[in-house]
């Protein structure tokens, strides 16, 4: 299945900020003037469909393992241990395209409006997930040396 078919969690802020359907967006996308928003808004989609079918799958996976029904000494443990790692995994990367596609949405000027204006952010905004920056060496504090 093509992924412009597959459903993601962010279809309908997508349709909403672009006023269209997806099969809409996807005949817009395919002009030769598509705007370059619109191009990486459905190319994180994308990437968002295939994260969040891994995400389903190894779930479904997990879950036939664990079933009620299944005999409590045949629980694949190694294969439950990859299928954490890989959950994980395609958790991380759902969460990383959502979060893109979400910025790019919330930064995108509003329909009809010239491209050359500042955009007024409105609503929460996202925080990154750096850590936070060293503090400040006091003067005169004890170094750590090595022995």
């Amino acid at each position: 299945m093509s992924v412009a078919l597959k459903p993601t969690s962010q279809d309908e802020a997508l349709t909403q900020a672009f006023d269209a359907s997806l099969s809409e967006l996807y005949a817009r996308a395919a002009a030769p003037d598509a705007s370059a928003a619109l191009m990486r808004a459905l190319e994180l989609r994308s990437w968002l469909a295939l994260a969040e079918e891994q995400v389903a799958r190894v779930r479904d996976r997990i879950h036939d393992a664990t079933a009620a029904g299944r005999d409590m000494g045949e629980l694949p443990a190694d294969d439950l241990r990859f299928d954490a790692q890989w959950v994980e995994a395609a958790l991380s990367a759902r969460i990383g395209y959502a979060t893109a596609l979400g910025e790019l949405l919330r930064t995108m000027p509003p329909p009809g409006a010239h491209p050359g204006r500042p955009v007024q952010l409105t609503g929460p905004q996202l925080t990154t997930m750096l850590p936070p920056a060293p503090a400040p060496a006091r003067a005169g504090a004890a170094r750590w040396r090595r022995p």
